[in-house]
């Protein structure tokens, strides 16, 4: 039963797992189809088949706190529905995560002076960004990402007001970027600069800030381009190596040659006649497939 604004509660992770009682309360509960993800892990993971209600999966969850390939698995979907398929699975993904974030919160809140629900709030924002753009799915231990997201948002709250240190155990954390070190300026103006050189295509400019700079996650990106996620991110990695290699070169800090600009136009060319040729294989291909059906 929805809980009344006189009833709503402060805490906003008091709030999230009032929302997910209703999100999985009968008679259509938020549930999630384990057989594509079982399938992805072969015999012998243990994940339960068929369709389950969230709050039991959490508890699998809980119950295997070893089985990391799983955790992996089931992580990745939760995140890539929250980030495609709306509100409803934002919140399942932070239900799913209480265990941690309430932990974590205990832990925060000792010797804390300030607002408990204020540290609460920074804990669960700094889940919801990781959640929504910080986390690459393409990296292991996506949950860790997660949880470290939210406990670094706790902690940073904790130290900005001069509470005393908390030790971090234990946590996972995530890699560096892999986004190469630019020398000099501001980044959006280097990738301009690219653009104008023919090093980085102009229909990649956007999508390349929104993911290197902006460290927007990619599936979102990748469904508006109407690409699949593994071919946007070789992209952007390809885009990543002539970056490099430009900057390594000076091309990006120091006046070019013609030379040099005709050899780049006509690398940006050769790109665009490939990717023309592949989108024109493709739309065959889903002609050969629409006649056939």
């Amino acid at each position: 039963m929805t809980a009344s604004a006189k009833d709503w509660p402060d805490s906003p992770l008091d709030a999230v797992d009032i929302a997910f009682a209703d999100l999985t309360c009968d008679p259509d509960p938020l549930s999630l189809d384990l057989n594509p993800l079982a399938s992805q892990l072969g015999d012998g993971a243990g994940l339960p088949g068929g369709v389950i209600a969230l709050p039991a999966l959490r508890q699998w969850l809980l119950d295997h706190s070893r089985a990391y390939t799983v955790r992996d698995v089931v992580w990745r979907e939760l995140i890539r529905r929250a980030r495609l398929d709306g509100p409803a699975w934002v919140i399942a993904a932070v239900a799913l995560a209480m265990p941690a974030l309430r932990r974590y919160a205990g832990r925060l809140h000792t010797g804390w002076a300030g607002d408990a629900y204020d540290l609460d709030a920074e804990i669960l924002t700094g889940f919801l960004a990781a959640l929504r753009d910080r986390v690459d799915l393409a990296k292991p231990a996506p949950y860790a990402a997660l949880c470290m997201a939210a406990w670094r948002a706790g902690h940073e709250l904790r130290r900005r007001d001069g509470a005393e240190a908390v030790p971090v155990d234990d946590l996972e954390h995530l890699t560096g970027s892999r986004t190469p070190k630019r020398p000099y300026g501001h980044p959006d103006l280097l990738i301009r600069r690219a653009v104008e050189l023919g090093i980085v295509d102009a229909c990649d400019e956007q999508p390349y800030i929104d993911l290197r700079l902006g460290r927007r996650a990619i599936e979102p990106i990748a469904a508006r381009l109407g690409v699949e996620v593994d071919t946007l991110r070789r992209r952007v990695e390809r885009i990543d190596a002539r970056v490099a290699d430009a900057l390594a070169a000076g091309f990006l800090s120091e006046m070019t040659s013609p030379r040099v600009r005709e050899d780049l136009a006509a690398a940006a060319e050769r790109r665009r006649r490939i990717r023309a040729a592949r989108g024109g294989a493709r739309s065959a291909m889903g002609q050969v497939t629409l006649t056939v059906a």
